[in-house]
């Protein structure tokens, strides 16, 4: 009977969730399971969407809040029985890669920046700068190991092969995730879980997605020309529109500043 009513309109329609930015529990415009969560509950009950595409841009960031968003997004995709299509921008690197991963399939721009498939933890070590100032550090603590990795103290070998388990138990973690997602389509080769990254020419070879291609001319090329997109995102404040920040605002844009960096974005 629809068929019959001009002004119902039956073309299909596209649920676009972007996922721009590094991830961090922050609330200052980060990626994250509780800012994302009634964007992409929105995104996939919100009428019968033929697919739910990610527009992904992220250098990457929190694993724990890596894991919630992606497992939240398949867990909506199996729900929902609705196709789970992401595209990579600049990059979808380290954590950005483990959003893709919850995608059913993944694309990405020839010169996008896909893979670095590990963990990272820095610190810095103060103790011998506070030395030369005359500055003595004082710390008093219930439990032996409750001071590690103190920057104004010399490094611990304990404290440095505790943190390095710790960084590999997250490690094997994503590759589980990585290899679940992508199963036979991996290549083998033993650089996939070394951390290193490639450009998204590369990244096809080695597996890690499924074709070069972007967002709109590749989803209307599978649905048609009358496709429409619904497009789900992360809201800015008043403040932030006008460009007003706070001091913490500058201090998370200098750390994901440093995300982008490494990756020469």
């Amino acid at each position: 009977m629809k068929r019959f009513v001009p002004f119902l309109d039956r073309s299909p329609r596209v649920a676009v969730i972007r996922l721009h930015g590094s991830i961090s529990t922050g609330t200052r415009g980060q990626l994250n399971d509780v800012a994302l969560a009634p964007i992409i509950e929105r995104a996939f009950r919100r009428g019968k969407p033929a697919a739910v595409a990610l527009s992904i841009n992220s250098p990457g960031g929190s694993p724990v809040q890596s894991a919630l968003i992606a497992a939240r997004i398949r867990r909506l995709a199996d729900e929902k029985e609705v196709p789970v299509i992401a595209f990579v921008e600049d990059a979808a690197a380290s954590g950005g890669y483990w959003l893709a991963c919850a995608a059913d399939e993944i694309f990405a721009d020839r010169s996008s920046i896909v893979g670095s498939i590990g963990v990272i933890m820095s610190s810095f070590g103060l103790d011998q700068f506070i030395g030369k100032h005359g500055v003595e550090r004082r710390v008093y603590t219930s439990g032996e190991s409750k001071s590690q990795l103190d920057p104004f103290r010399p490094e611990n070998p304990e404290d440095v092969a505790r943190i390095k388990a710790i960084g590999s138990e997250i490690h094997a973690a994503f590759i589980e995730h990585v290899k679940a997602a992508r199963g036979d389509r991996l290549a083998e080769d033993a650089r996939l879980f070394t951390g290193e990254f490639w450009t998204g020419q590369k990244a096809r070879e080695l597996g890690l997605i499924d074709g070069i291609g972007h967002l709109v001319p590749v989803l209307k090329e599978r649905y048609g020309d009358k496709l429409r997109f619904a497009v789900y995102g992360p809201k800015r404040s008043l403040f932030r529109r006008f460009g007003a920040t706070l001091a913490g605002d500058v201090f998370d844009a200098a750390e994901e500043r440093g995300l982008w960096a490494r990756f020469g974005l």
